[in-house]
């Protein structure tokens, strides 16, 4: 290998890693609560995790658009920008957490009216919502810190604060609900005391790897610059609320199709993930390496490592097709033994093996266009691709039904991946 392709793994392979013991966090919940006899507790925990999921997914601009700028630079040697843009993101997750937690009455009442939980469900949610929104400093926290560190091409450390989180949720968890006795509020404080141990270690992390640089760096006024950093998260925000609105339509769509097509989308959509975890490494790398590159001007660097980038999405994406198409029916097999979800999941596998070639190219440049926070571009991209997905939705569904959806939702993937390399072409 060629030591671009170890720069790339050097930030892709922890990063994967990451993505990987993240679903973790909801998993434990989930695995714990369903041992304490009542389908209740399992579907209380379900809909306070979704509610964390939506409202921190909006607010993965601070992640993002850290980590752009951050390695942007790095790659200008200028550590008084880098440490500016350190200050500038943790001061706007703290106001954001500060925001949610202030508004935490009205905004739970939203998000229940929306998901509707059934009444013996709803005062569990609700308990759950109480004790876990204070985990909003921390999370959102951890969101800036992690993309600064990305952005420093160092993915090693969010590694190991994700694998610190999941050690500590468990042991808490266990703790609190087996030894202590509680129920949903044992496992809601499992959560939240994982949420600040990330940050608390994260912040030791900060301070051991980075301190004399931090120490030794006067920044001036946090604003300096501030218009940048408030461009390129507002363009990251807007682009996160169309993925927002696809994903949501693509779930209420196929609930109103019927529980055995709700229950068949959500599977195959697992196979979804799973591709999104591995290219998703990869971007980071984009994000680490072309946005360093970008912000030296190293122009023939930077394509090197989009092409250098490609060529691992090209191999991701024929090693995962293979063995979706070889083997995707025995992995949903394994998730479920129902005979009627088994028997219609054949219908319908066929457009999750379809993912990975469709989506490649979408994930390899959202992580060089937020790299080089030509974050613009990478909002039109996605506002044409809803746009497409919505109108495909209108057409086909009424003709094809849960085909048409499939379809839709490959399409929305393609046209971002056209759009963002007509724009790459023309203007990188």
């Amino acid at each position: 290998m060629k030591e671009r392709d170890h720069q790339i793994l050097h930030i892709a392979l922890p990063a994967i890693v990451t993505n990987i013991t993240v679903p973790l966090l909801g998993l434990v919940d989930t695995a714990i609560v369903g041992h304490m006899g009542s389908a209740v507790y399992m579907a209380a925990i379900a809909v306070g995790s979704m509610i964390f999921n939506l409202v921190y997914w909006v607010f993965g601009f601070l992640r993002m658009g850290t980590s752009g700028l951050t390695a942007q630079a790095r790659g200008r040697r200028s550590v008084q920008d880098a440490v500016l843009l350190l200050r500038q993101s943790l001061l706007m997750s703290l106001a954001i957490a500060s925001l949610l937690l202030l508004l935490q009455w009205p905004l739970r009442e939203l998000m229940l009216w929306f998901i509707d939980p059934t009444d013996d469900v709803r005062p569990f949610a609700i308990t759950y919502f109480n004790i876990v929104i204070w985990g909003a400093p921390a999370m959102l926290g951890l969101y800036g810190l992690s993309g600064w560190f990305i952005g420093m091409q160092n993915t090693r450390l969010p590694m190991v604060v994700s694998i610190l989180q999941n050690v500590v949720n468990i042991v808490a968890s266990l703790l609190l609900v087996y030894g202590v006795g509680l129920k949903v509020e044992g496992v809601a404080m499992g959560t939240l005391v994982a949420q600040y141990a990330g940050l608390v270690v994260a912040l030791l992390l900060l301070a051991r790897y980075y301190g004399p640089m931090l120490s030794k760096v006067h920044v001036g006024r946090w604003t300096e610059r501030l218009q940048d950093f408030l461009r390129v998260n507002s363009d990251i925000f807007l682009r996160t609320l169309c993925l927002v609105a696809v994903n949501l339509y693509f779930t209420s769509a196929g609930a109103r199709q019927g529980a055995t097509v709700l229950a068949v989308n959500t599977l195959l959509m697992q196979l979804y993930l799973l591709f999104s975890y591995f290219l998703d490494g990869f971007a980071y790398a984009g994000e680490a390496l072309g946005g360093r590159y970008w912000g030296a001007r190293d122009k023939a660097a930077f394509r090197d490592v989009v092409g250098r980038l490609f060529c691992w999405g090209a191999a991701i994406t024929l090693l995962f097709t293979f063995v979706y198409v070889a083997g995707g029916m025995s992995f949903l097999q394994l998730l479920t033994d129902e005979p009627g979800v088994v028997s219609a999941a054949r219908q319908y596998v066929h457009w999750a093996c379809l993912v990975p070639v469709a989506g490649v190219a979408a994930f390899v440049w959202d992580g060089i266009f937020i790299g080089t926070t030509q974050t613009r571009g990478m909002l039109l991209a996605s506002v044409l691709a809803t746009i497409v997905f919505f109108l495909l939705v209108a057409l086909l569904m009424p003709l094809w039904g849960n085909h048409g959806l499939w379809l839709a939702m490959l399409a929305y993937l393609l046209v971002r991946s056209m759009v963002q390399s007509v724009l790459y072409m023309f203007k990188m």
